[in-house]
């Protein structure tokens, strides 16, 4: 199972990511051919004082949304591996997400955080707490965001799920004949068998936290309010 998710990875995130890198260096504007600049582009960035805002942001959203992504997906994989009536459905429902394109994902959200009329701000009100300006307010703009990146778990909880099941059954059945409980078999059996796989995905995660931040930066924020949701893809445009 580890091969198809390095191959998967090093074809649709590493070398983007690489190519990208590369371009950092030309001159490019899609429609004619990449020239070379050196480090003309890095000269530009570095005097623009938005550079640090952007970094300040970026850095936030990466170190948020990246380890929250594998946490979700490692929940959602120790529950719903075991083959049980109706898991599929569950399985399903939590993959959604991951499968909608980028900007139907947006404006979904657009209209889940309007503060007017949203469900978010609804389901607030019903049970009694504040509702919140949360993409107009410097201080909940940037949390939005990383709260809608991290619904989309379904593929981390699929290779999770198949990490999870592919695990030797004979440890946890010496270790239950032992007395072990649920959280020691997780802790001292299950953690360390599946930390290759947790280590793979937050690198993915986190490559992929900033390679997937510009879309909805662009559709629902333009990286406002006050510069709060401007991270360097969108600096960069």
């Amino acid at each position: 199972m580890l091969a198809p998710f390095l191959v998967g990875a090093t074809l649709l995130v590493i070398l983007p990511a690489l190519y990208t890198a590369v371009l950092a260096f030309t001159r490019y504007d899609a429609l004619a051919a990449p020239t070379w600049s050196g480090l003309a582009n890095f000269r530009t960035l570095f005097q623009r004082d938005l550079f640090w805002i952007a970094l300040r942001n970026s850095l936030t959203y990466v170190g948020l949304a990246a380890p929250l992504q594998l946490l979700g997906a490692l929940l959602l994989a120790l529950l719903l591996h075991h083959p049980r009536r109706g898991v599929r459905q569950y399985r399903v429902a939590a993959y959604l997400p991951s499968v909608i394109p980028e900007v139907a994902y947006a404006l979904i959200w657009l209209w889940i955080f309007n503060p007017l009329y949203g469900p978010l701000n609804k389901v607030l009100a019903w049970v009694g707490l504040p509702t919140l300006n949360w993409l107009v307010s410097e201080d909940t703009a940037l949390i939005s965001l990383v709260l809608m990146s991290c619904l989309r778990v379904g593929e981390g909880m699929l290779l999770l799920i198949a990490a999870r099941q592919g695990l030797p059954t004979v440890y946890f059945q010496v270790a239950a004949l032992d007395g072990g409980n649920r959280w020691q078999l997780f802790r001292y059996i299950t953690l360390p068998l599946l930390a290759p796989w947790l280590f793979l995905l937050l690198l993915r995660d986190i490559l992929l936290s900033v390679q997937s931040s510009f879309v909805p930066v662009y559709m629902m924020t333009s990286g406002g309010p006050n510069y709060a949701t401007t991270l360097l893809p969108y600096l960069v445009y």
